[in-house]
């Protein structure tokens, strides 16, 4: 494999022979803007059928499904660093290794395959937020930007040198999902960009800065509580960040009731009950903080649809002055 620095332009193709990485809908964007670019896509990775629901039905992932669309031919192993799948892509001899939100590490054998290595589009500003939820964890930190990061894969957590980077503003009341579609779109621009730098000579890889790391774990349950003690400015990150799932849940009596929508009201005002419902109306809950006042425009009780305050309140009783939580 030659190295991807200031070698690009040496021998790089205009259109490149790929097999592509991808599992969950973020990773569709992508494959789509190679494909319309004319490269040749050899073979798409994704991860094996999963059961999902009540039947437990096996169902692919999006990019399976978006792979199926096209006619491409899918390898799902349990493993894409065994030994036995590194020769199935060793066979293929490609140019390129395509990885956007695989979900597997990834090893030297399979990465160091292709001749101009493996590149990855990642969803933070690295090295901040490596890992599995860079986006849900940018906004739960409440940061006003973030954005996507080109890199040259190696066999750490996101660790590898970066060709390009992209920043992008966080609206002040955009949730995880509503991030994410923008992103997942403009990740593929960024993809393409990053290919046509490399083909020109233009990028120089950056290593990065191990000591300014930070981590974003994958999202779990666990945080999904809402702690009415801390400030309305950090719930409502929680709220945006958990939005569309897993969801910030509160209990109102013996009830979990998941939180969506929120907007900070009132940053400073102190001297309040923490959870205490102080309004209700057709715009939502007015809610009491440990600093600052929130509303939440959304509500969804267990088992059923998420909906507007004023409908939900047609089937279940929230009174000013109701105590939300523990």
């Amino acid at each position: 494999m030659a190295s991807m620095s200031n070698l690009y332009a040496e021998g790089f193709p205009d259109y490149l022979r790929i097999v592509f990485m991808g599992t969950p809908d973020y990773a569709v964007s992508s494959l789509e803007k190679l494909i319309k670019q004319g490269h040749t896509i050899q073979a798409v990775v994704t991860q094996p059928d999963r059961p999902k629901g009540r039947s437990k039905k096996l169902v692919p992932s999006p990019v399976k499904r978006a792979a199926t669309r096209f006619g491409l031919e899918i390898l799902q192993p349990e493993k894409a660093s065994d030994k036995a799948f590194c020769e199935v892509i060793r066979k293929l001899s490609p140019d390129l290794l395509v990885v956007v939100a695989f979900g597997q590490l990834l090893k030297k054998d399979l990465l160091h395959i292709p001749r101009w290595g493996a590149l990855n589009i990642h969803a933070s500003l690295l090295p901040k937020y490596r890992g599995a939820a860079p986006i849900q964890w940018a906004i739960i930190n409440d940061e006003t930007k973030t954005g996507l990061s080109a890199m040259r894969m190696d066999e750490g957590l996101d660790t590898g040198p970066v060709l390009l980077q992209e920043e992008v503003l966080i609206g002040f009341e955009e949730t995880a999902g509503e991030l994410h579609d923008r992103l997942a779109l403009l990740s593929g621009d960024v993809l393409l960009k990053t290919i046509e730098g490399m083909r020109g000579d233009r990028l120089i890889e950056k290593p990065q800065e191990g000591a300014q790391a930070t981590y974003a774990p994958k999202i779990d349950r666990g945080i999904s509580f809402i702690n009415w003690n801390q400030s309305a400015r950090a719930i409502s990150a929680l709220i945006r960040a958990l939005d569309p799932w897993p969801g910030a849940i509160t209990p109102v009596g013996e009830k979990k009731i998941k939180l969506f929508s929120s907007k900070v009201v009132d940053r400073e005002a102190l001297d309040l009950s923490p959870g205490r419902v102080a309004d209700h109306s057709g715009e939502g809950l007015l809610v009491e903080t440990g600093k600052g006042l929130i509303l939440i425009r959304q509500l969804q009780a267990p088992g059923k649809k998420r909906l507007a305050v004023a409908d939900f309140l047609r089937g279940f009783s929230i009174n000013d002055g109701t105590m939300l939580g523990f």
